[in-house]
């Protein structure tokens, strides 16, 4: 392979991912956007150099032109990758002196705040809720433990039974009523016990209640869907969607919005922020040091509003 024949070069590396890496269509359509990008910068910015002369400096100038164009950070990232696995590929082919990517650092990317429902509305999702059927009470059991103990969604559908769980030592989790706590394996299958509130507490009571009219073969799980079956992450996602949009809550909300609502709250009453880890299972403090902001800017709001120096 020569250096002077960058068409070649990015044909040839496309099809090391298909044939050997065997990435999916929709990645090597990616991968060779940005490695055309790449290759214009070349002709437009670098006199037509080869992508293997490429320098270090030159693009990392070509990435911070990216960023000044107001580039995602994700974006820019993404092709930095793509680009030092492709000088990877490269040196095994033609002699380079060093990986110019090695070293280039994408921007900083934009830290967004988790969406958390205000107090109200998140007691109104979860309190406001029909019972006349089978389903509906388990809907309403579900949403109180995810805003009453925090779950991933992945986490609620899990729970089993705790005369199943005692049976099972695999299970993967479960709801001990006397205690008022539930037991929970989470990412890592790290295991943690979350309290669970009273008004959770007495919607489980009534779902366990109205369950065995929805059981079928599986005595396992612990919420079930019409059909009988455990029921599934997308299911519980779609069935709070449509609660709070019957309530005319206007944001987006999903389980995993009622777990930072949980969080963010705990946080604003207590201040722990180490609970707060412990309770959302988070195995580093640094994950669960966003709400922080949340709750830094809770704060702002009240002294906006408050202090007669902040008044405009």
């Amino acid at each position: 392979m020569t250096a002077d024949a960058p068409q070649t070069e990015i044909h040839d590396y496309l099809e090391v991912l298909r044939t050997q890496r065997q990435l999916s269509p929709h990645t090597i359509a990616n991968y060779r956007l940005d490695l055309i990008e790449l290759k214009k910068f070349a002709d437009q910015h670098a006199g037509g150099q080869s992508l293997a002369t490429l320098s270090y400096h030159q693009i990392r100038r070509f990435a911070s032109q990216l960023h000044a164009q107001q580039m995602n950070p994700r974006s820019i990232a993404r092709k930095l990758s793509c680009w030092r696995s492709f000088y990877r590929w490269l040196a095994e082919h033609v002699t380079l002196p060093a990986n110019p990517v090695d070293g280039i650092k994408p921007p900083k990317k934009n830290k967004t705040l988790p969406k958390a429902l205000g107090t109200d509305d998140a007691v109104r999702l979860v309190s406001q809720h029909r019972s006349d059927t089978a389903s509906q009470c388990a809907n309403r059991a579900m949403f109180e433990l995810l805003y009453s103990s925090g779950l991933r969604v992945s986490e609620l559908a899990a729970l089993d039974v705790r005369q199943a769980a005692e049976k099972d030592h695999t299970t993967l989790g479960w709801v001990d009523l006397e205690q008022a706590e539930v037991h929970v394996t989470g990412k890592g299958n790290k295991q943690r016990i979350v309290p669970v509130g009273r008004p959770a507490l007495e919607a489980l009571l009534a779902w366990l209640t109205v369950r065995p009219t929805l059981l079928k073969a599986d005595p396992h799980p612990l919420f079930l869907s019409e059909r009988g079956t455990r029921i599934s992450q997308r299911l519980v996602q779609l069935r709070i969607k449509a609660h709070a949009q019957s309530l005319g809550i206007p944001a987006d909300v999903t389980p995993h919005v009622l777990r930072h609502s949980f969080a963010s709250h705990v946080l604003q009453s207590s201040g722990d922020l180490r609970a707060v880890q412990e309770m959302l299972g988070h195995s580093s403090i640094a994950a669960t040091q966003i709400y922080t902001a949340l709750d830094f800017q809770h704060l702002s709001k009240v002294y906006d509003q408050a202090h007669p120096r902040a008044k405009k």
